[in-house]
């Protein structure tokens, strides 16, 4: 039997002491573009340490000064940065990153298990990330498990209102051979961990993710919170687009849902922008992939007519605070942008 805890999720619109993210260090996430991601990861920087910390990963300290000065040039407030010395496979902390929770008044880092999307094999760097970050910020931290077995769930994975309801997809953690993070796992399984871990009564489950997507489903380019009752979804209007039937089935999905308090949830529908293929690949460009900060919404921009409404829509959802759009034309190039590059750090 599993205990009771007093975990809970923070929503991401709750206060937040700083923003994870982690400097790219090889181009291989980027072929071709490593020198454009740099300055672009600069620009994300100090959008990010104009309104709080960021809790910044190097590989090392030859790294550390070269950032140091980049950042310098690009007049980034430095007393929000704080460097973490730690060598990483990739900089995709959203996933390889902890998930800091409320235990009680206390916070605790969770250590989901990260394997590389059940994709790749060179992760022996990214797995320590949990561990040295809980070290940093001198939190504790717990490895997930459920049966004795380590459970892996990437943070890019699921979304919450912070009231107990969690939105994730079944492409990603429940397609039976691709990708295929807990084997032989249920969707009981997965919500008795939720409930566990996150202190998750209620889960809302999506279909497929969106073409292109390297992880295979991932809920924060679908669907997101954006207060706890209104949940922001992504619809593509062509319907010759591989991406118009999955999202219209998550679009019915989330109209039949329920909150955790019995109520339907607030639908508010995004568009997507036109297909960007690079290289013989669609690339997964999604408005749903934005960041929230405290006084702030950072969303990805694709040089695309349907920014501005992108933005519009979202600016509605966040009345109280700034919206600012950040190209991410380059960044999506390595299959992920503000969202999955980070991850906020609970006050």
């Amino acid at each position: 039997m599993m205990s009771i805890s007093n975990r809970r999720i923070p929503a991401e619109w709750e206060k937040q002491k700083g923003i994870l993210l982690c400097f790219p260090h090889n181009g291989r996430d980027w072929p071709g573009k490593y020198e454009a991601i740099q300055w672009a990861f600069v620009e994300f920087i100090k959008k990010v340490a104009s309104f709080e910390t960021v809790f910044l990963v190097v590989a090392d300290e030859k790294l550390k000064i070269k950032v140091l000065g980049m950042l310098e040039t690009a007049t980034v407030q430095m007393r929000n940065v704080s460097f973490l010395i730690h060598k990483t496979n990739r900089s995709w902390m959203r996933d390889s990153g902890p998930i800091i929770v409320k235990n009680g008044t206390e916070r605790e880092a969770l250590n989901f298990n990260f394997n590389g999307w059940a994709k790749y094999k060179n992760i022996n760097l990214d797995k320590h990330v949990p561990t040295k970050v809980s070290e940093f910020l001198n939190i504790p931290l717990t490895q997930v498990v459920y049966n004795g077995k380590p459970v892996i769930v990437e943070g890019g994975a699921i979304d919450t209102n912070g009231c107990g309801t969690l939105l994730t997809s079944e492409e990603c953690l429940m397609h039976p051979n691709i990708q295929v993070r807990n084997p032989n796992f249920t969707k009981a399984d997965y919500e008795a961990v939720f409930k566990e871990y996150l202190g998750i009564n209620n889960v809302i489950w999506l279909g497929d993710g969106i073409e292109g997507d390297d992880t295979h489903g991932h809920i924060d380019d679908l669907c997101r919170f954006v207060n706890e009752d209104t949940i922001i979804t992504i619809v593509e209007s062509n319907p010759k687009d591989n991406n118009y039937k999955p999202l219209q089935d998550n679009l019915k999905r989330l109209k039949n849902a329920k909150l955790e308090n019995g109520k339907t949830p607030k639908i508010v529908e995004l568009p997507m922008p036109k297909r960007i293929d690079f290289d013989g690949l669609r690339l997964p460009a999604s408005y749903a992939n934005f960041l929230i900060l405290n006084k702030c919404v950072l969303v990805p921009t694709f040089n695309d007519t349907n920014d501005r409404i992108a933005l519009n829509i979202i600016t509605d959802c966040f009345p109280d605070r700034e919206i600012i759009g950040i190209n991410t034309i380059d960044l999506i190039w390595g299959f992920g942008t503000l969202h999955c590059l980070s991850q906020q750090i609970p006050e």
